[in-house]
C-alpha cells in the first residue's frame, strides 16, 4: 500500500462521513488545533500509519464502522480495511490538553479566538490525566493566551509542576517569551513546539498580527541547545499563500538549527474560511522534500515522544508515515 499517497489524499479532503455502528468511544473533539470548534473527529489506522479526519455528514468520503473499532474506508473504489483508534484525551495514547481555550490574539487561520474563553485549573487537568493514565504514554499541553504571553507561561508552568507526579514525558506548545525554553526545561518538560506558522516573515505578519516573529525563532534555537535534536518542533502551515520554494526554504531553515518541522495542511477556518486545503499532490511533493531535509540534518521524527510528531494524525510525518 502507498500509505503516504493515501494519507495525502485524505488530508487534502480533511473530512469523513461516518456510518455504520455507533462510534462514541472513538470520537474526539478539540478546543485547539485544526479541529477547534468542529463536530468531532476520528483516528483511522491501517497499521502503516494513522490519520485524523473531521466528521462531516456532507463529506464525499465514507468510513463505515463495523463495530469494535473495525472500519472500512472506500478510496476511489478500493476498500481499505483498518481500525478506529480509541482516544485518550484528544488523540490516541496521549493526554493532549488545551489549558486555556480562547485567545487575545487574532491569527487569521485560527478559530480559537471565537471559542468562549475558559481555563482549566491545574487540579482539573491533573484529574483528566488521572482518568486516562492507564491508556497513555505521554502528556501534551497547548494553550491560547488568556491575558498575556508571560502570564500564560506562568500558568502552564504551574500545570507542569502538578503533572510531574505521573512520571510521563510532557510536551508543551505555547507562544514563547524571552526565557520560555529555559523555564520549561528546568521544570522537567521533555519536548517543546513553538510554531513559526507561516513560511515567510511577511506572511506571518499578515496571518498573526501583533505576535513577534523573531521570538519564535529565538526560542527554537535556544530549545535545541536544551532539549536536543529530535525533541524540538515547529508547525509550518501549508496553504496560507506561500510558494513551494518559500515552504522549502522555511523547512530547510528549521532543519538547519535542529528543529523538526511539522507540515500542517491548512484547515480553512476563521478569517480564511474561503481558502482551500492544499491538494494531495502538493502535500506529497513537500513530504519528499521534507524527508530529504530531515535526513540531511540528521533529524529523526521517530524519536519524538509527545505532541503532534508522536501522534501523526494531522500531518504527513517522515520516518513515521512511510511506504511499507
Amino acid at each position: 500500500m502507498d500509505w503516504p499517497g493515501l494519507k495525502a489524499r485524505l488530508l487534502s479532503q480533511g473530512t469523513i462521513r461516518l456510518s455504520g455502528e455507533p462510534a462514541g468511544p472513538y470520537r474526539s473533539s478539540s478546543t485547539a488545533g485544526p479541529g477547534a470548534g468542529s463536530g468531532g473527529s476520528v483516528f483511522f489506522s491501517t497499521g502503516r500509519g494513522r490519520v485524523r479526519l473531521a466528521i462531516d455528514p456532507e463529506s464525499s468520503l465514507e468510513l463505515v464502522h463495523l463495530g469494535s473499532g473495525r472500519a472500512i474506508l472506500n478510496d476511489c473504489g478500493t476498500e481499505i480495511t483498518g481500525m478506529l483508534e480509541k482516544v485518550a484525551l484528544h488523540c490516541p495514547r496521549q493526554a493532549y490538553i488545551t489549558v486555556t481555550s480562547g485567545c487575545v490574539f487574532r491569527c487569521r487561520y485560527c478559530e480559537v479566538p471565537a471559542i468562549t474563553a475558559g481555563r482549566k485549573t491545574p487540579r482539573e487537568i491533573e484529574a483528566m490525566v488521572e482518568s486516562v493514565k492507564d491508556r497513555i504514554d505521554s502528556i501534551a499541553l497547548t494553550s491560547g493566551v488568556l491575558a498575556s504571553i508571560e502570564e500564560e507561561e506562568e500558568y502552564v508552568l504551574s500545570v507542569v509542576k502538578r503533572l510531574q507526579r505521573f512520571s510521563l514525558p510532557i510536551g508543551v506548545s505555547i507562544f514563547p517569551g524571552e526565557n520560555t525554553a529555559g523555564r520549561l526545561h528546568a521544570a522537567g518538560v521533555a519536548e517543546v513546539k513553538f510554531n513559526v506558522e507561516a513560511a515567510t516573515r511577511d506572511l506571518f505578519t499578515i496571518m498573526c498580527p501583533g505576535l513577534p516573529y523573531e521570538a519564535v525563532w529565538n526560542a527554537l534555537q535556544r530549545s535545541v541547545e536544551l532539549f536536543g535534536k529530535d525533541h524540538v518542533f515547529s508547525n509550518l502551515i501549508i496553504g496560507l499563500g506561500e510558494s513551494d520554494g518559500e515552504a522549502e526554504s522555511c523547512i530547510s531553515a528549521l532543519c538547519a538549527i535542529g528543529v523538526i518541522p511539522v507540515l500542517r495542511p491548512l484547515n480553512p477556518a476563521g478569517a480564511l474560511a474561503g481558502y482551500s486545503r492544499p491538494p494531495a499532490e502538493r502535500l506529497l511533493r513537500l513530504y519528499t522534500f521534507h524527508t530529504d531535509a530531515l535526513s540531511a540534518a540528521g533529524l529523526n521524527p521517530a524519536h519524538a515522544r509527545t505532541m503532534c510528531v508522536e501522534c501523526t494524525g494531522c500531518d504527513l510525518v517522515p520516518g513515521r508515515d512511510a511506504l511499507i
